[in-house]
């Protein structure tokens, strides 16, 4: 099944800044050759459900094994059974729109 999924992936106890994990977790997205934009306040993914959800398991461990002791994670996830859609079908639909 498709899958889009909005991840927004956050280390505590690690300061304030959380950008190196967050770009570790945009590498690890990387190598598994999933479609995703950064945005300011996470990450659009789409591809395989199985395949988004064992990224996102890696993202955790990679996370953790760079110095986080603990992380919360929110996810939104929307699926489609009528046809298929992308995030840019999704973009573009939304810009088409626009006055």
């Amino acid at each position: 099944m498709k899958v889009i999924v909005d991840l927004c992936v956050v280390p505590i106890g690690v300061g304030v800044s959380v950008s190196k994990y967050v770009a570790e977790c945009q590498k690890v997205l990387q190598e598994a050759g999933l479609e995703h934009q950064l945005h300011a306040y996470g990450t659009n993914i789409e591809g395989d459900w199985d395949d988004v959800f064992a990224a996102i398991k890696r993202c955790h461990q990679r996370v953790h094994a760079i110095g986080a002791p603990r992380i919360t994670t929110t996810i939104k996830v929307g699926t489609r059974t009528d046809r298929e859609q992308s995030m840019q079908d999704k973009i573009a639909s939304v810009t088409k729109s626009r006055p």
